[in-house]
């Protein structure tokens, strides 16, 4: 699969949840980041312009994946697929008290709009979370990038994420969070 060998185009770009961790030999990971808290142990991964993230809560995993279509990917542990267009929220409940929730947006923007957005999160990123431009795709001036926020809280792990294309002018949007209930015992312990 290679992610981030090849040009990718937004158009392109579906999201997978699993019920199971994905292996890092299906990706060119260019960045990675481990979270550990209490309740629960999370890892996301830059996978060029676009991202994967693994939440463990004890023995359950919950994987959100934003890629290509592609034949290497597993279909055992597959919840939902979907093709972003415009905006979309999605939900599942897991065994044990463990729910997903996500809400995306794939915003096109003007010529005179996409410019001024683009340079706002290009600084913002570059100050937290993980960012990764990719310069080889530049287009106008401007290079494509991945910005990935998140926020570690006891019951719950939130991500911002950004991909931004300026060949189309277009900003992909996602807010994931993973969230445990507070009856759950202490997965780490």
């Amino acid at each position: 699969m290679e992610q981030g060998q090849i040009k990718q185009r937004v158009d392109d770009l579906h999201f997978f949840l699993y019920e199971r961790p994905l292996h890092p030999e299906l990706f060119h990971i260019h960045q990675v980041k481990h979270v550990e808290q209490r309740r629960y142990r999370a890892e996301i991964w830059v996978v060029g312009l676009s991202h994967v993230v693994t939440v463990q809560f004890g023995k359950q995993y919950i994987a959100e994946l934003i890629a290509d279509q592609s034949e290497l990917l597993p279909k055992s542990g597959l919840i939902t697929s979907f093709r972003f267009r415009g905006e979309r929220d999605h939900s599942h409940s897991f065994s044990e008290g463990v729910r997903y929730i996500l809400s995306s947006q794939v915003e096109r923007m003007t010529s005179n709009l996409f410019p001024s957005s683009h340079r706002d999160l290009l600084r913002y990123g570059r100050t937290r979370g993980m960012f990764q431009t990719f310069d080889e795709w530049e287009s106008d001036g401007l290079a494509p990038f991945t910005f990935i926020d998140y926020e570690a809280r006891e019951r719950e792990f939130h991500v911002h994420a950004y991909h931004a294309f300026p060949e189309g002018q277009t900003l992909l949007k996602t807010q994931s969070i993973f969230e445990v209930a507070p009856s759950r015992g202490h997965a780490f312990e």
